[in-house]
Formats: C-alpha cells, structure tokens, sequence
C-alpha cells in the first residue's frame, strides 16, 4: 500500500509514533538484514526515508501487505 507523504501525514505520523520500516517489523531479521517471508525491503527500510527530502520528488510511504509489530 502507498500513502501520500503529505503535511497532515508527517503530523499524525509523529503524534500517533506511527511505525511502517521493517526494521519495526516481526518477520525481519536484522542479522541478515532481510525479510523472513522473503520480501524485498528496499522500500521499506527507515534508511530510505530518513535520506528522503519531502517536496524533491518524494511523495509516498509504502507499507508492507505482512508487516506484524515486533
């Protein structure tokens, strides 16, 4: 699922400590930094969206169909 980057987001993201990167994630396995279901994480990683500048042509969140809180 992708979801807009917006303002409002970025606020109720923060408020609410919203966690979406694998890292967060059960199925993830540090170690090997992959996913345990065999999913790519390229999308998915907090490095991808820590490097990203809003407004540059960044506009989307991506959230994984099996991400399950740790």
């Amino acid at each position: 699922m992708r979801q807009t980057q917006d303002a409002r987001f970025r606020r109720e993201r923060a408020q609410y400590r919203l966690r979406f990167c694998c890292e967060s994630c059960v199925h993830f396995d540090p170690e090997r930094e992959r996913c345990g279901n065999g999913y790519p994480t390229d999308e998915h990683r907090r490095a991808r969206y820590r490097e990203a500048v809003p407004g540059a042509g960044w506009a989307a969140l991506v959230f994984c169909k099996d991400y399950e809180l740790a």
